[in-house]
């Protein structure tokens, strides 16, 4: 990978919707070439896809939480994390836990009822997020 292919990740991480030709225009590369670059990093599999970042409070999810999960029930805890509407991320770790998990609820009752219906898995240990340093970067 290139300083070209570098600028193109960087530039797509924070725009993602931009066109091929402002794409071109930033890395310093023709419309269709710009293009080729981006399918064949697509097909490398360096970038997996296209997502809109959405703020949880315009949906009155105003409640983010990260949970961290010591269990020895690892199959059926993975499976209740996917299934649970309020889970955003759940990553497995090493260390004193075995998973992290982040919550976007409604409200603290909803982050509760998650805690509660957790239980048979395990010992969690949540905390709250009160504010965000870093929201998001891009990778470089």
């Amino acid at each position: 990978m290139d300083e070209i292919d570098q600028s193109i990740l960087i530039a797509l991480q924070e725009n993602a919707r931009m066109s091929m030709t402002e794409l071109g225009k930033k890395v310093r590369l023709s419309t269709p070439a710009a293009t080729e670059r981006v399918k064949k990093l697509e097909d490398r599999g360096v970038i997996t896809g296209y997502r809109a970042i959405i703020d949880p409070e315009k949906l009155n999810k105003r409640v983010t939480a990260f949970i961290l999960f010591d269990t020895k029930q690892g199959e059926l805890f993975r499976e209740f994390c996917k299934s649970h509407p309020n889970v955003v991320e759940c990553h497995r770790i090493a260390g004193q836990f075995s998973y992290v998990v982040k919550i976007v609820a409604e409200s603290i009752q909803c982050l509760e009822e998650f805690i509660d219906s957790s239980l048979e898995y395990g010992e969690p240990s949540t905390l709250i997020k009160l504010s965000s340093v870093v929201d998001y970067r891009p990778f470089k």
